[in-house]
Order: C-alpha cells, then sequence, then structure tokens
C-alpha cells in the first residue's frame, strides 16, 4: 500500500460512502430511494468538487441531501488526507511518519517539518474565509428568501465557493444575480483565494503582519508565490477582455448588459472558469470563441495545494518558459533568477501530456456511445470534468449511462491527479543505476 494507492483509496471509500448516503429516501425531495448512477455521480462531483449535475441539487434533494453534498464538497475540497490527519489531531493522537510522506505528496512540499502546524492552519484558514463568505451573502439571501433559508443558502455557497465546487442551489446557478456587485464579488473572491493555495495565502498573510510590524527586514516570498500570483492575475484579466470581447455582440450573453454588466459577468466568467462551475450567464448560448476560451483556461486551472484542478498555473509559467528559453537558444529555464530543475520540466511536461491525453480517450469514447452529440459540447464537458470546474452547455443529464460513467472517472482522475494515479496502479518506481548513452534525434 503506497501513499499513492492511500490517496487513491481514500477518496474511492469518500465517493462510495457519499453514493450510499445519497441513495437513501431521507436524501431525495421525493421521499423515494434515489437512482444509483445519480447518487454515484452526485456523490463524484462532490468529493471532486466538480460541480457537474444530471439533477437541479436544490429541488431534486431534500435538505439532508444537500447537507451530504456540502459535507462531501468540503472533504474533497480539503483532500483525503488533510481531513483523516485534522480527525487525528483532534482526538489527541500523533501521526506518525508514513501520516507525513503522505501530507508531502499531497501538497507537494519539499520538507516534513511543521506538517501538524500546516494542518491546522489549512482548517483556519477554510473556516475564516468561509464564515466571512456566509456572513457577506446573508443579507441578500435572506432578504429574497428569508432568514432560515438565506442563512442555509449563504453557507451552502460560501462553502462551494471556497472549495471551487461550482455547486449551486439555483436552478439557473447564479445567473438571477449577475447584476449584484456583492454576490459576484463574494463568490469570485472565496473561488480566487480557494484557489491560489494554502501555502500562497499563508505567505501572504506572514507579509502582512511583518508589514503590521514595521518590521524593516525585506520580506522573501518564494517562488511559487511569485508563479503563481503572477499567473493568477494575467489570466485573470486576459480572461476578462477575452469574454468581453467574444461575447460583447452575442444577445443571448452579454449583448443586452449594459456596459458595468458586462464587464462584470466577464469578470466573473474569467474567474469561475477555471475553478469553479457557477455562472452569471447562459453557457450553452456562448458563441463558439467564448468556448474554446472557457475550454483553454479550464484546462489551466487553479493553483497548487489550492481547491481547483486543471494542469496549475505552475506547469502553465514552467512549459512557457521552457519554450521561450528554446527560442532565445538558452539550455535552462528561469523563473524570476531562479533556474528551474530538470525533473521539475520532466513532471510538468508529463502533466500536460496525461491530462491531455485522459481527455482525448474521454472524448472518443462518448463520441462513440452518444454520436448524435456535437463534438464541442461533448469536448466542452470532458475538459470541465478533468479539470473539476464544473460548467457544461447543458448536456450532462442527456448523457447515456456509459458516457456518464466516463465522465465520473474523468472527474475522478483529474481530482486526485494523473500523475498520482497512474503510480497509484504500477506502483513504486524501482531505482537503478543503468546510465544509458545520449543520442539526438529530430525534434519539431
Amino acid at each position: 500500500m503506497t501513499i499513492a494507492r492511500t490517496i487513491c483509496l481514500g477518496f474511492l471509500t469518500l465517493i462510495s460512502i457519499g453514493t450510499l448516503l445519497l441513495m437513501m429516501p431521507f436524501a431525495t425531495s421525493s421521499g423515494t430511494w434515489n437512482d444509483p448512477l445519480v447518487a454515484l455521480f452526485t456523490a463524484t462531483s462532490a468529493v471532486c468538487v466538480t460541480g457537474l449535475i444530471v439533477v437541479d441539487t436544490g429541488t431534486y434533494f431534500s435538505f439532508w441531501g444537500q447537507l451530504i453534498i456540502v459535507l462531501l464538497i468540503q472533504i474533497g475540497g480539503l483532500g483525503y488526507m488533510t481531513t483523516t490527519t485534522f480527525l487525528i489531531l483532534l482526538i489527541g493522537r500523533k501521526f506518525d511518519l508514513r501520516q507525513k510522506f503522505a501530507i508531502k505528496e499531497s501538497f507537494d512540499r519539499p520538507l516534513l517539518q511543521g506538517s501538524t502546524n500546516l494542518i491546522r492552519s489549512i482548517i483556519a484558514t477554510t473556516l475564516i474565509f468561509e464564515i466571512s463568505g456566509v456572513f457577506l451573502m446573508l443579507p441578500i439571501f435572506s432578504n429574497d428568501y428569508g432568514a432560515s433559508q438565506g442563512l442555509w443558502l449563504s453557507i451552502f455557497h460560501s462553502i462551494s465557493a471556497w472549495n471551487n465546487a461550482g455547486f449551486s442551489l439555483f436552478e439557473d446557478s447564479l445567473i438571477g444575480y449577475y447584476s449584484s456587485w456583492l454576490i459576484n464579488l463574494v463568490v469570485t473572491g472565496l473561488v480566487i483565494f480557494g484557489g491560489i493555495g494554502y501555502q500562497v495565502i499563508i505567505e501572504l498573510y506572514l507579509w502582512l503582519v511583518n508589514r503590521l510590524q514595521g518590521k524593516q527586514a525585506r520580506f522573501c516570498f518564494s517562488l511559487n508565490f511569485k508563479v503563481v500570483t503572477s499567473t493568477t492575475l494575467i489570466l485573470l484579466f486576459l480572461g476578462t477582455v477575452g469574454f468581453w470581447l467574444s461575447e460583447i455582440n452575442n444577445p443571448n450573453t452579454l449583448g443586452d448588459f449594459n456596459l458595468q454588466h458586462q464587464f462584470l459577468a466577464a469578470w466573473f466568467q474569467s474567474t469561475i472558469t477555471r475553478t469553479a462551475g457557477f455562472n452569471t450567464i447562459d453557457i450553452g448560448q456562448m458563441t463558439i470563441a467564448g468556448l474554446f476560451l472557457t475550454m483553454g483556461l479550464m484546462f489551466i486551472g487553479a493553483s497548487p495545494s489550492g481547491t481547483g484542478g486543471g494542469i496549475k498555473t505552475t506547469t502553465l509559467r514552467i512549459l512557457f518558459n521552457c519554450t521561450r528559453s528554446v527560442l532565445e537558444g538558452k539550455e535552462e529555464v528561469v523563473l524570476y533568477q531562479r533556474e528551474v530543475p530538470n525533473p521539475l520540466l520532466l513532471k510538468a511536461v508529463a502533466v500536460v501530456f496525461g491530462s491531455a491525453t485522459s481527455i482525448v480517450l474521454a472524448t472518443m469514447i462518448i463520441s462513440v456511445v452518444d454520436s448524435q452529440l456535437d463534438l464541442i459540447q461533448i469536448l466542452f464537458e470532458v475538459i470541465s470534468a478533468f479539470a473539476t470546474v464544473g460548467l457544461s452547455t447543458g448536456i450532462t443529464a442527456n448523457l447515456s449511462a456509459i458516457s456518464q460513467l466516463v465522465i465520473i472517472v474523468t472527474m475522478y482522475t483529474g481530482r486526485v491527479g494523473i500523475l498520482l494515479l497512474i503510480a497509484a496502479i504500477i506502483g513504486e518506481p524501482r531505482p537503478t543505476n543503468i546510465q544509458y548513452p545520449q543520442e539526438n534525434l529530430l525534434v519539431g
């Protein structure tokens, strides 16, 4: 039982438990036993913080079913190893070296020191942001739906946004609040901070403390912080402008909005597209250019140790600088005056190749099974599932049982990570002392 297998089986266990609970009569509004495939699809989407649905969450599931879904989202967003370790800490036990290695694998941390404090910091950060989101959205939802229902809506959407899940209790997601600045900014704020990763948030907190205490010593940000924040800001800006330009003349999306609401909706989609599955415009009515822009941003996804999926912003930045180094005739890849080691370059290439291969295979299978669907709709659905985004052009519920199972496997693969899943299947690599001679070949 390797670390990779422990993590992968942990997520499978959560999905299995969630499926059984969502099958129970008390989980549905009708009070009858739930369809096993619907329960499996919903549980997988919740644990994998994706947001794709085959039934309307707000009407199909009872309060208890919605509570199960939001708990699965919370556990899935934190991660199996984080949740397990936190429960061990609650009962006062100390975790062993194996669990420390699992935490290292989950968060891609180079060191094992401070694992206990890391888990506590993650839980505290999660609670602070989620509770803040609840109080900020509460006035809007309470005014529209009453105090008790408004509180539940605020709790559900705050947890869903922070964990980049995209589940909504409204049938049209957040289209009804496309003009609400408070809802738009709170949701996008939770999504951004949930997606940039806990290490970036903690580092930003330490910098603020350093500034407030008036310390003269210069605070040195890590390379991870610089790459994640700069790449995120660039993608947010380019995505906002791209959505505005591609949808400004589309009366079904942004065309009928005033300029203020156009930029607000474009900003919302630019933020949500890379990580979560909310929407304030009808995705199925977007232009082809808008759909391709959405697929590109979904494929990139969030950042390492965050609650989003995709190939991650750091992978994109490494490959971008790698390409630039080749064009400039350099033999090393440099980011902010730091050389990127070769193993990291190989890992970035493997992530992109493995992700693209998984998406192509899933798209081919669904195209054969549901041949009546447009290719762009299928590709959009698969990328959304793999990147654990949750946006859809509206075909999810119309997929056949086989295609839904393919989407389930795709969501699971995207959540645990393609490299981790392969490592769990093939086992630990065997070390070797063999060194082979080099030889050139034609590339490109």
